[in-house]
């Protein structure tokens, strides 16, 4: 087939799967290899999608530069690997599409940014709600002023684990919500705050951790990992957006919304009947009186589409065309990796402002 190109997936973990899962099923792509350090991952992924034989099975990232006419590659691995796999990638003259977040340091984002622009090389990472039909349509609709004068923001996202060893539930979760909050805005925040509460893995489980040999520097709080973090962002109009984050709630919550002088946007992704609703409703004032007035519920229609295959198309796309994608570049991720190290600094400071003067430009 002409156009097509070679891929390897790096972890075909929880989320490596469906990454696997995609690019098997895409047209224009050949994967041609995929790595795991776990062999019995690899046998199960075998048996599961029934792969040819021809496809290179490996425990080991180096073998990869044994593989010919290697075009692009797929990382689904730990963020605290991020670095060291993408800057090795780019340096073998590969396309890369990395899982958020891209790294846990700006300095080594805006590096790999660079790194790749240097090669003429595809950085793009996979911030998934991004290409969500519900905030595709959401940005549209917050974008053509519907929703009137803007108010405030607010979105929750909680569930009873999976609990990360290597992020707090700050690293882990809020990227999704602030990169959906600054695409529906079209801003980026100036100032940041976060307070957060460790109950999971505190200071006991680092300290048995270091015993062991195995110091985790990547703890945000002195006294652990943060189970429950509570945000809030500041945009430069005065906007403001709350966060509420937790991984141990079996409440599972994944909403966020606008609210603005006309109404409010709200994205539910729990309900599968009407997961983008806008909200009419808005006061006429009678006297001291303040009265709801023309209020009414619109269930807005959706594009078909999985977000994370749409993902794999644009990663592809870019790549035969040798154009950075617009939506979720390396600099769209290198921003949002600011943002989570800045809301970082305030929640080490039990929650003290810090401001981003400096956020990397798109």
């Amino acid at each position: 087939m002409t156009n097509q190109i070679k891929i390897a997936v790096i972890g075909v973990g929880r989320w490596g799967v469906h990454l696997l899962r995609n690019f098997l099923a895409h047209p224009q792509v050949d994967v041609v290899a995929v790595v795991d350090p776990h062999p019995e991952r690899l046998a199960a992924i075998k048996q599961q999608f029934n792969l040819d034989e021809n496809v290179v099975l490996t425990t080991q990232w180096e073998d990869l530069k044994k593989v010919p006419g290697l075009t692009g590659v797929a990382i689904a691995t730990p963020a605290t690997t991020h670095y060291a796999l993408i800057k090795d990638s780019l340096q073998q003259g590969y396309h890369v599409l990395a899982e958020k977040p891209l790294t846990l340091d700006p300095a080594e984002c805006r590096e790999l940014c660079q790194l790749a622009e240097q090669h003429h090389l595809i950085l793009m990472v996979d911030h998934t709600y991004l290409f969500h039909p519900a905030v595709e349509q959401g940005q549209t609709v917050v974008q053509a002023g519907k929703l009137g004068d803007l108010r405030y923001g607010y979105a929750t996202r909680t569930h009873l684990g999976p609990v990360r060893q290597d992020v707090d539930a700050l690293w882990d979760l809020a990227i999704h919500d602030i990169a959906i909050f600054n695409a529906w805005l079209g801003q980026i925040p100036v100032k940041v705050q976060a307070t957060g509460t460790v109950w999971l893995q505190g200071a006991g489980e680092q300290g048995s951790r270091e015993a062991e040999g195995k110091k985790d520097t990547n703890f945000p709080l002195p006294q652990g990992l943060a189970d429950l973090v509570w945000l809030t962002l500041t945009y430069p109009d005065g906007f403001q957006a709350y966060i509420h984050l937790c991984w141990l709630n079996p409440d599972k919550q994944r909403r966020l919304g606008i609210v603005g002088s006309l109404g409010s946007l709200i994205f539910d992704e729990m309900s599968r009947s009407s997961p983008l609703t806008l909200l009419h409703g808005e006061f006429e004032q009678q006297g001291n009186h303040f009265i709801p007035v023309n209020q009414k519920q619109v269930v807005l229609e959706l594009e078909p589409g999985e977000p994370l295959g749409r993902v794999c198309s644009c990663f592809v796309d870019s790549i035969l065309n040798n154009t950075p994608s617009e939506v979720s570049s390396g600099w769209v991720g290198t921003q949002l990796v600011e943002i989570l190290a800045a809301l970082t600094v305030s929640l080490e400071q039990g929650g003290q402002p810090v401001f981003l003067n400096n956020c990397s430009q798109v």
